[in-house]
């Protein structure tokens, strides 16, 4: 009694015990019926075969729609060392522009920030309208990354413009054709944020509407994308259990083989029907 109520205490080990005797009931009542009418080593064999076939099914259907065992999603991630740029030097360095952006000294953030807008535009950058479905993601991981930095707090900042660049998949046939297209080129993008200009909260009254801080510098948030590995779990699965399928297939018509010829020269009896 102490034991039962001891695993109805404990998920983990219950949890154990009952893969343990799912599996030995499931898997040892099929190799006991087949082991009782074709032998023991048969039995086993055929048993195995069925269950790495099985599994193999299991994990092209998880690999192909992307369910069952998975791996990390895709995310964004921050470029090492780079993330976080507050001037329009740093930008350049950081690679995202090819040429530095020449403004005059002391020049009000404001115009710095259209000046880096236009730059990023003339160098293949696409902006993200606020209806489009990646400005959403991108400016959520964006902001994770500042608040994490702790540059700014939630709502102390807002998002004003994603910048996206590159991300291609290839190889394609003539330039359209891309069922063929497994391989991707690097995903960068850049999320402007502007900090808030602090508002008075009053009792009573509604909050006053945000406003872009015009004398603080914007924040761009450099992010490259991580493809992770959501199907390589499943992928592993079906490539394994295939190989053991197939090696069990190939024993299973080498036995074949080996008996037909034993029939054929007389050294075996061949099996009633």
């Amino acid at each position: 009694m102490h034991a039962l109520l001891a695993l109805n205490w404990e998920p983990q080990l219950r949890g154990i015990i009952i893969i343990i005797i799912a599996v030995s009931v499931l898997c040892g009542s099929i190799f006991l019926i087949l082991g009782t009418n074709l032998g023991a080593r048969l039995g086993f064999l055929l048993s195995i075969a069925a269950l790495s076939g099985w599994m193999m099914l299991m994990g092209l259907t998880w690999w192909a729609f992307g369910i069952g065992l998975k791996g990390a999603e895709p995310s964004w991630k921050p470029v090492p060392g780079e993330s976080i740029l507050l001037e329009p030097r740093a930008i350049h360095e950081a690679g995202i522009i090819a040429s530095a952006i020449d403004l005059p000294p002391n020049t009000p953030y404001s115009d710095q920030a259209v000046a880096i807008d236009k730059a990023l535009g003339s160098n293949g950058w696409a902006k993200f309208g606020e209806s489009d479905k990646s400005f959403g993601p991108a400016a959520s991981a964006g902001g994770v990354i500042i608040e994490e930095d702790a540059t700014l707090k939630s709502g102390q900042y807002k998002v004003v413009n994603v910048f996206d660049k590159g991300g291609a998949r290839y190889p394609k046939i003539n330039n359209s054709l891309d069922f063929i297209a497994f391989f991707h080129r690097p995903h960068w993008i850049v999320v402007e944020v502007a900090p808030l200009i602090r508002q008075r909260d009053e009792p009573g009254r509604a909050p006053a509407p945000a406003e872009v801080d015009k004398t603080a510098p914007h924040r761009y948030v450099y992010m490259i994308r991580d493809l992770g590995d959501k199907r390589v779990p499943s992928a592993m699965v079906a490539i394994g259990a295939a190989i053991v399928f197939f090696m069990c297939c190939y024993l299973l018509h080498i036995r074949d083989r080996r008996v037909a010829i034993n029939v054929g020269r007389g050294l075996a009896i061949p099996a009633r029907e």
